[in-house]
């Protein structure tokens, strides 16, 4: 169990955002994604996205975007390092921080 609040109501605005950037470090280590797929699998807005994956380095997760063709957003986002945080951990509890976060 996490230890935050079991409800998605009861977790604070900061606690979100935190678990916000783990669940798109997650998705983006798992599999190839640029922002259109994010968007289309999570719901959130492509605002949202690009300030979550530009705020990586606030949590010591090393994040780039692999170009792919010459048109500028074709390619697709890849994790580098994921600094103090352990990947095992965010994949054991994954459905617990979708759960926080995509729940209002």
């Amino acid at each position: 169990m996490l230890d935050y609040p079991a409800k998605a109501t009861e977790a604070s605005k900061q606690q979100k955002a935190f678990l916000r950037k783990l669940y798109l470090a997650y998705l983006i280590d798992s599999e190839q994604h640029n922002l259109l797929s994010l968007s289309k699998e999570t719901g959130m807005p492509r605002r949202t996205l690009q300030d979550s994956i530009s705020a990586f380095k606030d949590i010591g997760v090393e994040c780039e975007f692999v170009q792919q063709g010459e048109r500028h957003n074709a390619g697709f986002y890849q994790i580098k390092t994921w600094g103090p945080i352990s990947p095992a951990w965010v994949g054991s509890k994954i459905d617990e921080v979708e759960a926080l976060i995509l729940c209002a």
